[in-house]
This record gives C-alpha cells, structure tokens and sequence, in this order.
C-alpha cells in the first residue's frame, strides 16, 4: 500500500512542476496566439510553425513582432479569417 502512494504522490509531483516549468525550446501558445524563442533557425520556420499552431483552431496566424536577439521571442497572434463580401471581384 504504501508503495502505491509513494507512486501517486511521485507522479502527481512530476505533472505540477512540469506545469510550472515555462516556455520550452519550442512554441507555446494557445487559441488566441504565442510565442517562439527567437534563434536564426527559428525564424526561418516560425511562419510555417505559428500557420500550423493557428489552424488547429480554424484560424490564421499573423507574425506580430520578431526581436532578433538571444532570449527574446517572435509573438504571433491567431485570428479568424475575414468573412467581408469583397466587391468588384
């Protein structure tokens, strides 16, 4: 019995501090946007990264800023597509 809990107790303290760890090498975000750590490698592919993130929740990704420093970030917010009538096409 207590080898079951010590267990429990061991699983459920590695899913909280794994909460509490932050931003990862990767993207994080949610519907509304997020966010890439800012690397030359990153910002050839955040387009392509953020597009994908977005149209998981039937919206488009739009770069909001990109500051090409160490430790920074490129933001991109998700929104849903215009549904205007466009005249004249």
């Amino acid at each position: 019995m207590f080898r079951v809990l010590s267990i429990t107790a061991l699983a459920v303290m590695t899913v909280v501090m794994a909460a509490c760890a932050g931003p990862g090498p990767g993207l994080t975000g949610n519907d509304t946007g997020g966010i890439i750590p800012w690397t030359p490698e990153n910002q050839e592919i955040a387009r392509q990264w953020a597009d994908d993130h977005c149209a998981r929740f039937g919206k488009i990704a739009r770069i909001t800023s990109i500051h090409r420093q160490y430790g920074d970030y490129i933001t991109f917010a998700c929104h849903f597509p215009s549904r205007e009538p466009r005249y004249g096409s």
